[in-house]
């Protein structure tokens, strides 16, 4: 892995585009400062909010530049002495510096936003090819992730989940909940290979099978429209685990939205209602990914180069346990620390990923 592949491009930042920013950064400040109705109110501060890091990222921009020019004309000096000269030499080394990691910052926060990017998500993973190996690799990738989740502060809350004969999951469901989750999470979405010699090998043959991950933005009901009428909802007796009080009541809910097919089954609470609630919330997340990937061309180009296909069919990574590496296909990063990995340590990928997308983005701002 090159990370100068994923350098960022240096791009010339109009100082007009800048002054609009700024000029109306202070006039929402000025309007809320005046006092505005509800609604105004709620709407100010959400596009105040969005803008307050760009404008801060201008101004750090500005001041370090001011500082930059200061310097230059100070060495421009002829009458300068050699102290004064070695010591402003020094400055303007250590604010050049400083200046060009303001700029990336800069850029960073003038990319366009992904409006799902603060939102918790929905991770499902499911045992792909592989039988017995494949799910209890899909165990394993939620251990992973249920970590990550911890180290980042978030929580992680069981929806649904089909255990596996040997154990692990043929299908696991869960919410990850936190601030910033689903731009983290996002550019997991694909297909991860395992490569390793099973248990149950006599031989010592490694064995390749797979799991499919998808990471879907979790929505609220005035994201995604549905209608009551397009919902087919069954009852039924939860099956496995959970003692007579489960076999007496019919607490699994069975949702099935008409018009697409989409299929949502739980059956993790005693309760109909919070199952309900749950199968609800799952399904709207479906129902989003699905109209955001077919009515937004852009994000679909956009997710086809950074997660592969848009039904999530192609590999991604792959995890190679007897030469302990782990690599990521999409930007060509190969790690030798694949047990930390498997505890969660996936901040060198997630960032190598973020940084790329970013890359991209800005390559297509200056095209």
């Amino acid at each position: 892995f090159d990370p100068r592949a994923c350098a960022l491009p240096h791009i010339m930042i109009p100082n007009e585009k800048l002054d609009i920013i700024l000029r109306r950064h202070e006039e929402m400040w000025a309007k809320l400062s005046e006092g505005a109705d509800g609604a105004t109110y709620v709407a100010l501060s959400r596009e105040l909010s969005a803008l307050d890091d760009v404008a801060a990222a201008i101004r750090n921009f500005r001041a370090i530049e001011k500082e930059v020019a200061d310097l230059d004309a100070m060495l421009a000096d002829s009458g300068l002495d050699r102290e004064m000269r070695d010591m402003a030499e020094a400055e303007r080394t250590e604010a050049g510096a400083r200046l060009e990691a303001a700029e990336k910052a800069l850029q960073i926060a003038l990319l366009p936003k992904d409006a799902n990017d603060e939102k918790s998500a929905i991770l499902e993973i499911r045992a792909g090819t592989g039988g017995d190996e494949a799910a209890l690799f899909a165990g394993d990738l939620f251990r992973m992730y249920a970590h990550y989740a911890d180290a980042h502060g978030w929580k992680t809350e069981l929806i649904s989940a089909s255990e596996g004969t040997a154990g692990g999951y043929k299908e696991i469901v869960a919410e990850v909940s936190g601030r910033g989750v689903f731009a983290k999470l996002k550019f997991e979405s694909g297909v991860h290979r395992v490569q390793r010699v099973p248990a149950t090998e006599a031989q010592g043959r490694i064995h390749t099978s797979a799991a499919t991950v998808a990471v879907l933005p979790e929505v609220e009901e005035v994201d995604v429209d549905i209608n009551e009428s397009d919902l087919k909802i069954e009852t039924m007796k939860s099956g496995g685990a959970g003692g007579q009080h489960v076999n007496k009541t019919e607490s699994a809910i069975r949702m099935t939205h008409v018009p697409t097919g989409i299929v949502v089954m739980m059956q993790e609470e005693r309760s109909q209602h919070r199952n309900r609630a749950k199968a609800m919330s799952l399904m709207r997340a479906r129902l989003y990914d699905m109209q955001q990937a077919a009515a937004d061309k852009e994000r679909s180009a956009d997710r086809k180069a950074m997660v592969g296909s848009g039904d999530r069919s192609e590999r991604i990574r792959t995890y190679n346990f007897p030469q302990g590496r782990v690599t990521d296909h999409r930007i060509n990063l190969t790690l030798y620390k694949l047990d930390k990995v498997m505890e969660g340590d996936l901040d060198e990928i997630i960032d190598a990923l973020i940084t790329d997308h970013q890359a991209r983005l800005m390559a297509d701002e200056g095209a």
